[in-house]
């Protein structure tokens, strides 16, 4: 998640033994992960090489995430560029945006690793619906902390966090892609996934929890700037892309929960 500078102008069950050779997720990405970094990396290509610095300019007016069009003396009120369409797509089409070759490349990366994971076990439709919640909530935690400010943010990492508090809900259970005691199979990413409570009980959960939540603070309440431009990370997005990944993880889930024996 990146935040450039730039003025506001005024206005299913596993199948066990099957015989089929294990997957290898890094060479073979479900096509919804394949079709969505497609889509960032044309938009990035054609705004870094083939637009003119007003032309993106005005891509950043219309589609990024800008806290002072959500102004109570502007919002809805069709005065921002792009009006009223504009107040409700900037929620989600901010995350399609970034802002430099080393920000898209690593959020593509940590795309590939967890929103891979949660894609093979949700499909195309529960991943994207996820994709979307995510991103508008990054969006909305961003504009409680930022309210009024006049600087754009732009990432997918709103969205990838989600994704990564979604796998936390199931890579590490047992039989998991990341368990102690793991499959290698398709199935890896179907297995029951414990209650929120009982995953927090799981020493590898709280353990990329507090690793994660530490760098975000971190990075954020240092304003160290990332992505190779003037721009701050946008730590409270993640968070708020996190949180929703975690909550809506039960909602989403197509395969019947765990239930544990006490």
């Amino acid at each position: 998640m990146n935040q450039q500078p730039h003025p506001f102008p005024s206005g299913s069950e596993p199948e066990f033994g099957s015989g089929q050779p294990p997957r290898q997720p890094a060479f073979n990405l479900p096509g919804v992960i394949v079709a969505l970094a497609g889509v960032m990396v044309v938009i990035h290509v054609v705004r870094s090489y083939f637009l003119s610095a007003e032309m993106s300019g005005q891509v950043l007016l219309y589609f990024a995430f800008w806290p002072v069009r959500y102004d109570p003396s502007l919002l809805f009120s069709g005065q921002a560029p792009g009006g009223v369409a504009a107040d409700i797509w900037a929620l989600v089409t901010y995350g399609l945006l970034h802002g430099g070759t080393t920000h898209i490349v690593f959020n593509l990366l940590w795309m590939a690793i967890f929103g891979s994971a949660v894609a093979r076990r949700f499909g195309t439709g529960r991943f994207l619906l996820l994709s979307v919640l995510c991103t508008a909530a990054g969006a909305a935690t961003h504009l409680v902390t930022h309210a009024g400010e006049s600087t754009p943010m732009i990432g997918a990492s709103a969205a990838i966090s989600g994704y990564m508090a979604a796998a936390i809900r199931f890579v590490f259970q047992r039989g998991g892609p990341l368990g102690a005691i793991r499959r290698q199979d398709a199935g890896a990413y179907l297995v029951p996934a414990v209650s929120l409570r009982d995953s927090f009980s799981n020493r590898q959960v709280m353990g990329f929890i507090g690793v994660w939540f530490g760098l975000n603070l971190v990075f954020g309440l240092a304003s160290i700037p990332f992505g190779g431009g003037a721009g701050s990370i946008a730590w409270e997005a993640h968070i708020g892309g996190f949180i929703a990944g975690l909550l809506l993880f039960p909602l989403l889930d197509p395969v019947p929960s765990r239930k544990m024996l006490t």
